[in-house]
């Protein structure tokens, strides 16, 4: 809601009737000499906003920006809360994968892009999604997976060379997030696709009164997963893991048998009764 109202006062500086706001931000691991974390904010399409790991603070990247700040300084206040916020949060994320899929070494870059499209004659409001590519496994179908848009007037579908397709495909419902915008996915049979014709596919988001459509190309190396390759699943872990069970079934083992004895066991016999009932048996002889 507060990039909705930032949004609606933006417009006044800009003349189209339709106008958009994107935010396009980006983690680096293993790049020197640039920024780790980098964001970005535009105003139909013109870089308006601009913030780094570096700098801290966001910098206005137009003159009527500029003076929107120096007007209403808790816009400065908000961007440099988000633009630290979201440093932690993307840092923490490609630290998690990186050790999720044991990929130390090397680049990591991670990136998110989002943002909404205002009518100002109608006042209708456009958020645009976040698209990504899902699969369990590698049998499992390639999901496409929209999030984030509003309102819920969209359809999403896939491609081969540029025409739509509808065998192996399964179309999901729309369903409604908890912050107010919603979420759908189709799905894509690959089974029977050889892999060098994967190029050949893409996913297709339409959202209503958007002009320009989100595709998506299939490409394994942006597939999200969490599937580990027997190759790459910590085996050392899982051995530590079974023999720690395996010591604390023993004791547990041991201990209910030291427990039975102390309580239901066989008692010894008491030496003096035993020493008195063998006179007794001499004696009436």
């Amino acid at each position: 809601m507060k990039t909705l109202i930032l949004l609606s006062l933006l417009c006044h500086f800009v003349s189209p009737v339709r106008h958009s706001l994107e935010f396009k931000l980006s983690y680096s691991h293993g790049i020197r000499d640039i920024p780790e974390f980098v964001a970005v904010a535009l105003v139909d399409k013109v870089q308006m906003g601009y913030c780094d790991s570096n700098g801290q603070v966001p910098q206005a990247t137009t003159d009527w920006m500029d003076k929107l700040i120096q007007k209403k300084p808790q816009h400065l206040a908000w961007y440099t809360t988000i633009c630290l916020g979201n440093q932690h949060t993307f840092k923490a994320t490609i630290e998690n994968l990186m050790q999720r899929f044991n990929h130390t070494q090397g680049i990591h870059i991670f990136q998110r892009m989002n943002g909404c499209e205002w009518d100002d004659k109608t006042d209708e409001v456009n958020d645009l999604p976040s698209v990504s590519l899902l699969q369990k496994s590698p049998s499992s179908p390639v999901s496409c997976h929209a999030t984030g848009f509003y309102p819920d007037r969209a359809m999403m579908f896939w491609r081969k060379d540029g025409e739509e397709i509808h065998e192996d495909v399964d179309h999901g419902e729309i369903l409604p997030n908890h912050d107010g915008s919603f979420q759908m996915s189709v799905d894509l049979d690959l089974s029977s696709v050889p892999p060098e014709d994967w190029r050949r596919y893409d996913c297709v988001f339409h959202l209503s009164g958007v002009k320009d459509d989100i595709i998506t190309k299939l490409d394994k190396a942006v597939i999200r997963t969490n599937w580990v390759s027997p190759s790459q699943f910590p085996a050392g872990a899982v051995i530590g893991v079974v023999v720690g069970l395996l010591l604390l079934l023993t004791l547990c083992i041991t201990g209910l048998c030291i427990w039975r004895r102390n309580h239901h066991g066989f008692k010894p016999a008491n030496t003096s009764d035993s020493s008195l009932s063998s006179d007794n048996t001499s004696a009436s002889k």
